[in-house]
Formats: structure tokens, C-alpha cells, sequence
């Protein structure tokens, strides 16, 4: 049958055999989804161990109904203390010691190198992959409700007249483009499961 298919497509206008082979790399694709997913991962859960990207995370934890609970000194007081990335305060750097900064970024940083993890064990256990998928969905929700609970998100009032929703700052862009991460989570949980459902099926006919 896909013999026959494969010809048909093949009789036709360049144009379509282009589109039919574009069709064939939905494999490829995944894969590389997935890679993606993983690098990603590994890489922003290892820089979760630089004070500098603790630094930058304040914000968002200490806003945030679900997570502010981890730190000891409420939200706004971080506003006295936020450095510029690759910026060192000595000041800042004690109040965020006392804050519990540090050690909340570290453990992020485990959760989130973790996920990556086992989403990579996709070639060896498909149903492990599977749940670290359906953790980054949950991760990304909770990121995603960063635009709604903090106030860095958007463009600041301080003079222009593009500020507020829908002006996105650069910790905005940067949470907003984890509804891509959200919608590849979902893809990658739905062909593990797929794969593992597919390879049980052929062991029990074994």
C-alpha cells in the first residue's frame, strides 16, 4: 500500500513531491522536537546554579502565589536589591543569601535538568519520557502564569506611551515563548506514550 502511495505522489508535479517528501521527515522532526526539548532543558537547568540567573528569577518566584512561599522576605522588597546580569553588590548579593535566593534557584535548577533527563529516556523507556513530558507541561503552565502575577513582565510606566499590556519586556518575551514549549510538551508525552503503547502491544503478542 504505501508503495502504491509513494508513486502516486511520485507521478505528480515537483511542486508535490516536495510537499510529499517534506511529509516523510514528521519522524525526523520529532526527534529533533525532542532533542531540542532536552538541550534546552539541561542547559537553563544548569544555569539556575549562577547567582546571576538566581538574581533574575526573583521576581518571578516572589510574585507568584504558587512559589513565593520559598523565599523569607516578601515581594516588592526585591526592588532595592536586583542587579544587572553580570552585575555583583556585594549588599544585594547578602540580602539575597538571607532571602533564600540561592538555594531555590538550585533546587529549580534539579527539577528542571531532572525533566530533561528523563524525557531523553525516550530510546530506552518511552513511558519514563512520557512523564518527564507531562512534568514540563505542568512547568510550563506555571511559567506561563508568570505574565499574569508579575509586574516585570510588561513595559514599565516611565515615560513612553507603549507600556503596560500588551508590551512585553524581555522577561516578558522570554515566559511568553514557553507556550511553544507547553505545545511541544504536549506533543512529545502523546508519541511516548504511543511508542511505549506500541512496543507493549508487540510484547504481548510475543
Amino acid at each position: 500500500m504505501n508503495s502504491v502511495v509513494t508513486t502516486h505522489w511520485e507521478s505528480k508535479s515537483p511542486i508535490t513531491r516536495l510537499y510529499a517528501m517534506a511529509a516523510k521527515l514528521d519522524r525526523v522532526g520529532m526527534g529533533m522536537l525532542r532533542l531540542g526539548l532536552v538541550v534546552v532543558l539541561l542547559w537553563i537547568g544548569g544555569l539556575k546554579f549562577a547567582n546571576y540567573e538566581a538574581d533574575s528569577i526573583v521576581p518571578l518566584v516572589a510574585n507568584s502565589p504558587l512559589m513565593s512561599y520559598m523565599y523569607h522576605h516578601p515581594a516588592p522588597e526585591y526592588h532595592h536589591y536586583m542587579n544587572k546580569e553580570g552585575e555583583v553588590i556585594p549588599a544585594h548579593h547578602a540580602w539575597n543569601v538571607e532571602n533564600g535566593t540561592y538555594p531555590v534557584s538550585y533546587g529549580l535548577g534539579i527539577v528542571i535538568m531532572l525533566i530533561g533527563v528523563l524525557i531523553a529516556s525516550y530510546p530506552v523507556a518511552p513511558q519514563v519520557s512520557a512523564v518527564g513530558s507531562f512534568i514540563l507541561i505542568l512547568m510550563a503552565c506555571t511559567t506561563l502564569s508568570f505574565l499574569v502575577t508579575t509586574p516585570e513582565v510588561w513595559v514599565p510606566a516611565v515615560g513612553s506611551a507603549t507600556h503596560g499590556f500588551p508590551y512585553l519586556s524581555g522577561a516578558g518575551r522570554l515566559i511568553v515563548k514557553d507556550s511553544s514549549m507547553l505545545g511541544a510538551a504536549v506533543v512529545t508525552m502523546a508519541d511516548a506514550a504511543k511508542t511505549w503503547l506500541h512496543r507493549r502491544t508487540l510484547c504481548t503478542r510475543c
